[in-house]
Formats: C-alpha cells, sequence, structure tokens
C-alpha cells in the first residue's frame, strides 16, 4: 500500500502502535527473539565501550559534563546522569566506529537507540529484567517495522531522499522503549510518540563525521524525553503514524510502500545483522569480495580494478578520496583499496596512518565502482586485472554479518572480546559478556551496572 492509496484512519496505526507497546511485557515472546535480544545487546556494549575514546563521543560527554545533571542511569565507562543524558552518550558511543548492528530491510541500527534507551531507563526507574528484555524488543519491533519494507519501504526511500533512518524512526523506536518501561497508558504512549514524531529528523549527508554517530543518541535523548513529557501529562499530535502522517512529510511523492505493523506474526529481530567490518553496511559486501581476491595476488600489480555494487551503496558510501578515518568507513573504493591491500578492515584498520598508506591510494585510480540497478544489496561483483595478464574475478552473494549469512555466538563473542578486553581486562569483559548473555537472570542488570563504572 502507498500512501496515495490509504486512508486517515485505515488502519488505525497509531492505536496498534500504542497496543502492542502498553502490553508488550505481556506477550509470550519466542526463544529465538529473546536470544535475538541478548546478542544485540552483547553487540551493543561491545561496539559502544570499544569506541570510547571517540572524538565524537568525548564532546558529546564533555557537554554533558558541563550540564551536571544528577540521575541514576550510567554512562558506560563514566559516571552517573539523568536517563536522556546517559543514553545520549551511550547511543552515540554505540554508533561511532559505524561497527553495531543493522537492520536489512531499511530502518537503520536499532541497537544503539533501543539498548541505550532500555539501559538507561532501567537503571532510574528499576523494573526486572524481564521487563527490560521486553521493552528492548518492544523498540526494536516499533523501530524496525516503522522503517522496514526493504528497497520500496520507508526507510530506503528516506536515505534516497537523504534522510538518515536511524535518526528519524529511532526516535520512536526509544519512544516506545522507555514508555514500555515506565508503564504509561496507552493514551499516554499515543502522546509519547506524537512528541517523538514531531522531533524526527537527522540527514544522511552527516556520513563521514560526527553527526551520524550523533543520530543514534540524540534519537535515544529524544525518545526517552517524549516518554518522560507524557508522563506528565504531555499531549502530543495522535495522527503521525497514519499512512498520511509522518511519512507523508518526509516521501512526499507518496511513493513509498508502508509495511503492515504485523506485530507477533513476524519478528524483524530475526533479521538484524551484526557487523564484521567497522564500516558502513554498505562497503561489506565489497569488501568481502576483494579479501577472496587478495590472497590470489601474490604481490603482482594490479592495473586495472572494477566494481559492480547495489545503487544505495554508493549514496551512502560513495566518499572517493577519503581524508580521515571516518570518511574512509564511508567510501566503498577505499574499502575495495584496503582489503587489496591486505587489510582486515576490523576497528583497527581504520586510523589515520591506513588512510594515508599509499599503497592502497595507489589503487583509488585504477579503480571504477558501477552502481547496478537490481543488484541486491548483499552482493558485490569485482574484475581485477594484472599486468602479466591474468585477470582475477570474485563475487559475494551475501557477506557475513547479514541475517542470511549470519554471525555465530562464537564469532559475536570474538568481536565482543576484541574490543572490550582492551578496555576493561579479561575478568571484567568475561563478566560483562555473561551478564549480557544471561541478561534475564536476576541481577544481571546491576551487574552491568556496575562493571561499566568509570571515570570518563
Amino acid at each position: 500500500m502507498t500512501i496515495a492509496d490509504a486512508t486517515v484512519t485505515t488502519p488505525l496505526r497509531g492505536a496498534q502502535l500504542s497496543h502492542f507497546i502498553h502490553h508488550a511485557h505481556e506477550q509470550a515472546i519466542p526463544p529465538a527473539v529473546r536470544h535475538e535480544a541478548k546478542r544485540a545487546l552483547i553487540d551493543h556494549l561491545g561496539v559502544a565501550i570499544g569506541a570510547v575514546n571517540d572524538d565524537a563521543v568525548r564532546a558529546v560527554r564533555q557537554v554533558a559534563k558541563i550540564w551536571n545533571a544528577s540521575g541514576e542511569a550510567r554512562i558506560f565507562l563514566g559516571k552517573t546522569s539523568t536517563p536522556a543524558l546517559a543514553a545520549l552518550i551511550n547511543a552515540t558511543m554505540a554508533h561511532a566506529a559505524d561497527y553495531d548492528d543493522t537492520h536489512p530491510a531499511g530502518a537503520g541500527h536499532p541497537g544503539g537507540p533501543c539498548w541505550a534507551a532500555a539501559l538507561a531507563m532501567a537503571q532510574a526507574h528499576p523494573v526486572n529484567e524481564e521487563r527490560v528484555l521486553s521493552a528492548f524488543i518492544a523498540g526494536f519491533e516499533v523501530m524496525a517495522k516503522l522503517g522496514g519494507g526493504w528497497v520500496p519501504g520507508v526507510g530506503r526511500n528516506l536515505q534516497r531522499r537523504g534522510f538518515h533512518p536511524t535518526s528519524v524512526v529511532g526516535r520512536a523506536g526509544a519512544a516506545a522503549v522507555a514508555s514500555s518501561i515506565l508503564g504509561l497508558s496507552e493514551e499516554q504512549i499515543r502522546n509519547a510518540l506524537g512528541a517523538a514524531a514531531t522531533m524526527m529528523g537527522g540527514l544522511q549527508k552527516s556520513s563521514g563525521t560526527h553527526g551520524k554517530p550523533f543520530h543514534a543518541g540524540k534519537a535515544a535523548m529524544d525518545g526517552i524525553l517524549a516518554a518522560q513529557l507524557a508522563a506528565e501529562g504531555f499531549v502530543g499530535a495522535q495522527h503521525f503514524y497514519e499512512t498520511d502522517g509522518w511519512v507523508k512529510n518526509f516521501i512526499q511523492d507518496g511513493s513509498a510502500e508502508i509495511p503492515p505493523l504485523d506485530f507477533g506474526d513476524t519478528w524483524e529481530l530475526l533479521t538484524n545483522g551484526y557487523k564484521l567490518y567497522a564500516s558502513c553496511r554498505g562497503t561489506h559486501a565489497s569488501i568481502e569480495t576483494a579479501r577472496k581476491i587478495y590472497p590470489q595476488l601474490k604481490g603482482r600489480a594490479m592495473t586495472r580494478i572494477a566494481a559492480k555494487v547495489h545503487p544505495m551503496g554508493m549514496v551512502n558510501a560513495g566518499i572517493m578520496e577519503p581524508k580521515t578515518p571516518l570518511e574512509s568507513k564511508f567510501s566503498i573504493p577505499h574499502c575495495i583499496a584496503l582489503a587489496l591491500s591486505g587489510y582486515a578492515l576490523n576497528d583497527t584498520d581504520f586510523t589515520q596512518q591506513t588512510v594515508d598508506d599509499l599503497t592502497a591510494r595507489a589503487l583509488l585510480p585504477l579503480l571504477e565502482v558501477e552502481a547496478v540497478e537490481g543488484q541486491s544489496a548483499s552482493s558485490a561483483f569485482i574484475e581485477v586485472w594484472l599486468d602479466d595478464g591474468e585477470v582475477l574475478r570474485a563475487h559475494t552473494e551475501v557477506y557475513r554479518g547479514h541475517a542470511q549469512n549470519p554471525l555465530s555466538d562464537e564469532e559475536l563473542r570474538a568481536k565482543f572480546d576484541s574490543l572490550v578486553i582492551p578496555a576493561l581486562g579479561v575478568g571484567r569483559s568475561n563478566a560483562l559478556y555473561e551478564a549480557a548473555a544471561h541478561f534475564e537472570r536476576p541481577g544481571s542488570l546491576a551487574q552491568i551496572t556496575a562493571l561499566l563504572a568509570g571515570e570518563y
């Protein structure tokens, strides 16, 4: 269904949303969905802690220090603050390296806004771990269904028009989390979602700057603010979530296909992806394909490189001559060049030294990237011509970390360890992993809160 052929009241999507959020803690959640929620928490903690020294994080953390707000919500590896500020910092931290989870159907990066909001709210408004888990799942499902629909859907249409879905629908996801933990009524939830909608925004052109991780942080912060306002009697517009509501404000030609709110029938969490490479998801198929070719090079010189990618790849990651590590994460050409130069493209491979690596830089003039209409977003094709006349070819149909080619629990643990052990040491890292992996156990939230204490 498109906006053009829908009416304001059919169906009443706002009522569907508020009903689902209000009753989320009562719903029977399949074990696989619960497991995926804990995998999302493991990934969230790992990528956030790994970015504790990121420049974007330092700036946001310093502003929060200046504001000096008191509260019980834990800033990761820092002190405590009010939930909105803690969530602002923690979700910014989670997205700072662009190493966090991804929703392939188009909602962006749900883990950051939703888990940051869930942990911060639960620390300040004590509820048991089961309630926190169900609140996160509710927020994830709300965010993912609002921004889903794949190529003709909402999130992809937002991107094509220059908006970042994480920042847009992330506010609704975080508002759902906070509303669930606060135990708001359905009327209050509708007001919270209305408040969240009127704050929606976030420009895709922020990619390669501190603005993109800030999108995740601000979504978490504004979602909490929206729920807290509603709890105090704030009245928000309740028509935004109908099919002629906020989507039509952003996608005014009515072309987006708005997916149904089929809560309980399908679970978006089961499609979540976790990154193997520390860069924009649009680069991953190309990285993986180039890494298949690298062992065959054996030091031989390359004379030409041709890559075929999905069109949205170059929209989201088309920086041709990156000057900084953050810009490199949003450059399909440079990521291919790095992979063909032997880099693994994990978190430690995006440094100024690698950006300036002359061996990789020398490959950029040889590289042609073709955006192919109809090509799968999870695929890439690369050909490399060598000076001895041989042509090397490789392709990737579905990159590692995609829901159709998922990371195992063991691989996710290895990623977590690589990010957390340098910051916390082996003992604290192991304890944090166990608390997240078994989050439903009573006391796990308190344990996580204590393990994340610090002086940043």
